[in-house]
Order: C-alpha cells, then structure tokens, then sequence
C-alpha cells in the first residue's frame, strides 16, 4: 500500500491516472479466490481500465483488449518493468533498478533509516539512499512527494526543527519544486578542485630536475660487524 499517502486537495488528484491509487493499495501475491483450485491462480496482473484488484492470468480472459499490466517481486518487494509503466505514467525522478536483465521501479516506498556509508541522495519521502539523478524511490514516494500536504507537513517539521536556529527563515523559503529539482540533476560529475600539485608553478616545481647527486666523504660512513 502506499505507505503514508496524504489526503489529496483539489486538483491535485488530477495529476494522476484514476487507477494509480488503487494499485499502489492493492495486494499482489495471493491466491485468486475465483480460481483458488487452477494450477495457476496467484493474482500478478492488474486492469487499468476495470480497477477492481488484482487478478491472475486466467481471470484476463475477462479483460480483453484492456490495459492490463503484470507486476513482479523482487526481494519481497512488488516491481513493474519500466517498458511496461512509461507507456502509461511519467516516472522522471524514480530511480530504476536491472533484475533479470529488464529495467524496473518499485511500486512502493522501502524505508531505509541509516542509508549506506557515502551516501550523499536520499529519496525525497523515505530517506533511501538513491544516485544523484533521481528523488523518488519508488511510485508511491513519487505521488507523497510531489503531493502539496506533504510539503507543507515538511515545512512544519522545518520550521519546528530550526526555530531559534539562524537558518530558520531559509527554511521558511525552501519551495518543495526547487528541492526536487536539485535532486534532478544529471551523472555529469563536477569539475575537481585543482590541487596545488596540479597548478603550473608547483607543476615545473615537481617536475624539477634535481641537481647532481654528490657522494658522501669515506670517512662518514661506518660498516659495523
């Protein structure tokens, strides 16, 4: 299920398909009742155009000529592949994995509350560690963070957190669009800072040729047995 979904305001559910809901809600894996006794029977598809829960590949004889998409698992974990989404939802800003040679996203957010040493991105909901370029983790964190009640509900805790703080009024000004904005970025690394081996004056420095090397005196050096 979509792991704290916020309540949404007017318009705003406009954003989405009708059905994009209702499948983040909905439950994957278990035995189709209409067909508990087939061979076959655990509910992997969903209909976009019915909207009525999950179904197994025998209840698609019902549902022909229907969008119908298959969900797959991936350490627990409900997935869809990337081909099969895009074709319907805009997923910019969604991190993509490769399991099975096929690229996907997660339906719904995976909290993770010590992301990995070196981590520098975080997903914008959840606190997962994610590259640079993305600020969702999954589909779920994308519809919470882009959702107007969440930013203010984070504006809030903001705010609390940094009262008395001299940052305070800038995080008053923090706009939700331009923090996902700056999570959009490309893989285009910076340019490193010049480091004073590299600079030219200290490069002929280190690249000095040194003078000729003179042999210490006889008389300095002592063989002890």
């Amino acid at each position: 299920m979509v792991m704290g979904a916020e309540v949404a305001v007017d318009g705003e559910e406009d954003k989405w398909p009708p059905w994009l809901r209702p499948l983040l809600q909905d439950k994957f894996f278990v035995h189709c009742k209409i067909h508990a006794d087939a061979h076959k029977s655990e509910c992997n598809m969903y209909c976009l155009d019915c909207m009525n829960g999950a179904l197994c590949s025998l209840c698609l004889s019902c549902h022909r000529n229907h969008r119908a998409i298959q969900i797959r698992r991936s350490s627990y974990n409900d997935v869809i592949r990337v081909s099969e989404i895009q074709k319907y939802l805009d997923i910019t800003g969604i991190q993509t994995y490769i399991i099975n040679s096929a690229k996907i996203v997660f339906l719904n957010e995976r909290p993770q509350p010590r992301p990995g040493k070196g981590v520098t991105n975080t997903c914008t909901v959840c606190e997962r560690g994610l590259l640079d370029s993305f600020a969702f983790c999954s589909l779920g964190c994308k519809i919470n963070g882009t959702s107007s009640n969440f930013w203010k509900k984070k504006k809030k805790q903001s705010t609390q957190a940094a009262a008395g703080n001299s940052d305070s009024e800038e995080s008053l000004n923090y706009q939700p669009h331009e923090r996902i904005k700056k999570k959009l970025q490309s893989f285009t690394p910076s340019t490193p800072p010049q480091t004073a081996a590299s600079t030219p004056a200290n490069y002929r420095t280190a690249k000095r040729r040194k003078g000729v090397p003179h042999r210490a005196p006889f008389g300095v050096l002592t063989i002890q047995y």
